[in-house]
């Protein structure tokens, strides 16, 4: 059985949001909504003091918080492990984003642009059925099925892999099939020490990511802060 898992190396991100912007490009998002997004932390004592980027965003759960409050069945795992919405199940009553740990979830009321009034490429991207409705990161899910549809194998070839994938120029990002044991995602969660975020809440994330056990004083990990969520488009 397929089970698709991102991974994050925290020791060779820089920090430089190009993730990010690749998919709002790809996924044509509006304004203050972040489907990737990079936390920028800083943690230790003075004078071991470090810092580190984290890209965070759905991750895509074992067992997805959101999907169980959701009163119309709008949120869906796949058998291949990644959590979808239904918009027109969709009620947008924002249960989901109460219940994800993760703060993944955006709801937009109202179209809105860049500039204020929508330019020639945002006309042409704008998607009414994302308003008013729970949106997060589908790991760029229309690429994975047109690759298998193709013979690509995602994660390996770009057409096939999530857009945040492609475009990280420190090779900080990796996907791939975690159940198949040679591929890249595995390989390199048998290579090197790894956590997932929040594990204790038995999500089970399929989002991992690679940090030194020796990294930090005493080899602390890095954290998903409690809250950031100051932008009136991210849905409390």
């Amino acid at each position: 059985m397929t089970r698709w898992a991102m991974i994050a190396d925290l020791r060779r991100c820089v920090g430089c949001q190009t993730c990010t912007a690749a998919c709002k490009h790809a996924n044509a998002t509006p304004p203050g909504v972040q489907w990737r997004r990079v936390l920028d932390m800083e943690f230790g004592t003075f004078p071991n003091v470090q810092r580190v980027f984290v890209p965070v965003g759905c991750q895509h759960c074992d067992e997805p918080s959101c999907m169980t409050v959701c009163p119309t069945t709008a949120t869906k795992k796949r058998a291949d492990g990644i959590v979808t919405i239904d918009y027109d199940l969709c009620i947008g009553c924002a249960y989901c984003a109460v219940a994800c740990p993760y703060q993944a979830r955006y709801k937009t009321e109202r179209a809105t642009f860049a500039y204020g009034q929508a330019s020639a490429h945002e006309e042409k991207r704008q998607d009414d059925s994302r308003l008013a409705v729970a949106t997060k990161c589908t790991f760029c899910v229309e690429r994975i099925d047109y690759g298998l549809e193709h013979g690509l194998t995602p994660g390996v070839d770009p057409a096939a892999t999530p857009a945040c994938v492609n475009s990280c120029i420190a090779d900080a990002l990796a996907f791939g099939d975690i159940e198949d044991p040679n591929s890249n995602v595995s390989q390199l969660l048998a290579e090197n020490q790894h956590f997932r975020m929040h594990e204790e809440l038995g999500n089970g994330p399929g989002f991992y990511y690679l940090w030194d056990a020796d990294q930090g004083a005493a080899g602390h990990r890095p954290a998903a802060p409690a809250g950031e969520r100051d932008d009136e488009e991210r849905t409390r």
